[in-house]
């Protein structure tokens, strides 16, 4: 079984940073991507941002120029640094990845976190 957790979340003033980080662990043949996510009270969860293995990222607009994205292939961790934090960022954010138990395409799966609660508040 794979597991995925998060740490870094907390309380953070308007305009400042805080880091993320999520490990995955258990039966992993190779992961070909991780991402981020995120859920604020009554709203739908929306893509933050990817990384694929080879390096290839995408933003969603309304984080682009603020938080960046970075994996470690051999810690099979990923990271989300986030600055000039806006208070409409407070939401939880869930690690994701897509990965391979083994080397078939009958192996690959995709496992999610169970989130880290980020405020942006005074």
């Amino acid at each position: 079984q794979v597991q995925l957790v998060e740490s870094g979340g907390g309380l953070v003033q308007p305009g400042g940073s805080l880091r993320l980080s999520c490990v995955a662990s258990g039966r992993i043949f190779s992961i070909s991507a991780m991402g981020w996510h995120r859920q604020a009270p009554g709203k739908e969860r929306e893509l933050v941002a990817t990384i694929t293995s080879g390096g290839g990222t995408y933003y969603s607009d309304s984080v682009k120029g603020r938080f960046a994205i970075s994996m470690n292939n051999a810690e099979n961790t990923v990271s989300l640094q986030m600055n000039s934090l806006k208070p409409e960022d407070t939401a939880v954010y869930y690690c994701n990845a897509d990965l391979a138990i083994g080397p078939y395409l009958s192996d690959k799966t995709h496992g999610w976190g169970k989130g880290t609660l980020v405020t942006v508040s005074t």
